[in-house]
């Protein structure tokens, strides 16, 4: 077993600007991108001489916006996929950067969970970059928040990626009833995971992952169960590991994001997702890439 760490730094600027999308609102001051780096190069830093054989761990980068486009994050990556006792490192990421970096990753242990939208990049650009991942034997999946306006580029794009590229679909909760069954049905047909991302689970006094096998990590090293749960259980950089890992039952009356809910234990996601889960990549994908 593995420690999964959930890393989200200062980083809250984008170069998209989805009007559905609750962060990357914000353009970070320099003074910002300054010390998110520092923090990113201790983190990294502290990973590497925290994980062991006996305590490996899988690293996920899930920003406020998009981190692949600063170097400081590419560099990171790299660095961390050649540590040799950490087993993955995955991140966010819209895609909109050169990928000639990742060349120099170890693409036995990187991993990414792309999205497209279809308002900001073309469909050609996007499924080119894609292409150029799977060229390297890069893992990635590729995603689309499922917006009815989206409906044709969603349709295009299953099109154009090769059939062992996993395509999920996001599903827009803004709206209660948003899908009629039939609009489910298309998009189950693209997806066929997409109707467990459409509830609010029950989530209150359930068993959960996140606090002992899976902790969400802040840029200025505060450990936490989850980002949903904002219990400071401790810090990475004054505080042992392993007094800050608890198994819990989860405290939150729902939770709705995927990044959350699939550590439910009663959503059985390892059987769903296998060593895939980080990047949404099911066990079904998993031997074709």
């Amino acid at each position: 077993m593995s420690l999964k760490v959930i890393y989200r730094g200062h980083l809250t600027d984008c170069n998209y600007s989805c009007e559905y999308c609750p962060f990357a609102k914000e353009k970070n001051s320099r003074e910002m991108q300054v010390l998110d780096k520092k923090d990113l190069d201790r983190f990294v830093a502290w990973v590497e001489h925290n994980s062991s054989a006996d305590y490996p761990m899988e690293i996920f980068i899930t920003p406020y916006g998009e981190a692949l486009v600063r170097k400081w994050y590419q560099e990171a990556v790299i660095h961390l996929s050649h540590l040799p006792h950490v087993r993955k490192v995955a991140a966010q990421t819209n895609l909109a950067w050169n990928p000639q970096w990742l060349s120099r990753c170890n693409p036995q242990t990187t991993a990414l969970w792309t999205t497209y939208h279809p308002d900001f990049v073309s469909e050609d650009k996007f499924v080119d970059k894609s292409n150029a991942l799977s060229a390297m034997h890069i893992r990635h999946s590729v995603g689309v928040v499922g917006l009815k306006q989206h409906f044709p580029h969603i349709t295009a794009l299953r099109q154009r990626l090769p059939q062992d590229i996993y395509m999920w679909i996001n599903a827009y909760k803004r709206e209660a009833d948003y899908y009629s069954e039939a609009e489910i049905a298309f998009l189950e047909n693209i997806d066929q995971l997409f109707r467990l991302n459409l509830p609010w689970y029950e989530s209150m006094g359930k068993a959960c992952k996140a606090g002992d096998e899976v902790v969400s990590i802040e840029g200025n090293g505060d450990l936490f169960r989850c980002h949903f749960i904002k219990t400071r259980k401790g810090n990475i950089f004054t505080d042992p590991l392993a007094s800050m890992l608890k198994k819990e039952a989860c405290t939150k009356a729902t939770c709705h994001c995927h990044i959350g809910y699939i550590h439910l234990d009663d959503m059985k996601s390892h059987e769903v997702y296998g060593s895939g889960l980080l990047e949404r990549i099911p066990v079904s994908y998993l031997s074709n890439g």
